[in-house]
């Protein structure tokens, strides 16, 4: 399998209204969080099914795609990698995945990959890490902490994912402030009791977008009185 023969299949599936559409879904304007992402438009669906293909490509030409400024090719060798974690639980995944945070550079790439290699790589291992990420300067980071807890929470476990989102409290990012909304969202499926002691002990703190992604499937009666204090 040949990384030449991949971006040629991804760019015979682009699209440029797609690619103009996507440019200005991500934010990628002068001071947005995005700026300077480039795109070829290409659906999640075409993208999977093309990385799937794919599923033997080295690290080191997954590498290549993830320093690449198309957001596509840096999606792809993420979803690439994520199937790789999948199929060989392997800590040199997990090692590679750290250490390319930077390429990890937008909410949609978060999400795609983190839950599914640290969230899964940190099931029956410490958690320290983290809580590095979570206090990183790096917006990005920041949310590869909170939404790796999503496997944690989904294995019963959600310590982890209440320390981190209180950590996060602070937070000056509204990306941040959905992400801890949307996890802790997920703990109250486990324990809806726990994640109304957690939103009464920190609801001072609570940003508003956290506060209503926690609550959005509390029956409206009681979102009303949440919202109110």
């Amino acid at each position: 399998m040949r990384l030449a023969d991949l971006k040629k299949e991804l760019a015979a599936a682009a699209d440029p209204e797609r690619a103009r559409n996507s440019a200005w879904f991500f934010k990628t304007g002068k001071g947005q969080y995005g700026y300077g992402d480039r795109f070829i438009g290409l659906t999640v669906p075409t993208m999977r099914r093309i990385a799937h293909r794919y599923i033997h490509l080295p690290l080191n030409d997954i590498e290549r795609l993830l320093a690449s400024p198309i957001h596509e090719y840096r999606s792809v060798g993420l979803e690439i990698l994520v199937a790789q974690y999948e199929r060989e639980n392997s800590k040199a995944i997990f090692d590679f995945y750290l250490k390319h945070t930077k390429f990890v550079n937008n909410w949609d790439l978060v999400d795609g990959s983190a839950s599914y290699i640290v969230g899964r790589h940190l099931l029956t291992r410490p958690r320290k890490v983290l809580y590095r990420l979570a206090k990183s300067l790096n917006l990005w980071e920041r949310r590869i902490a909170i939404v790796s807890t999503q496997t944690l929470i989904r294995a019963g476990e959600i310590e982890d994912a209440f320390a981190i989102a209180k950590l996060l409290l602070a937070d000056d990012h509204d990306l941040i402030h959905k992400a801890v909304g949307w996890m802790l969202r997920e703990t109250g499926k486990v324990s809806k009791a726990d994640l109304l002691r957690f939103l009464k002990a920190n609801y001072a703190a609570l940003p508003r977008t956290t506060l209503r992604y926690a609550i959005e499937r509390f029956p409206a009666a009681e979102r009303k009185r949440l919202l109110t204090g």
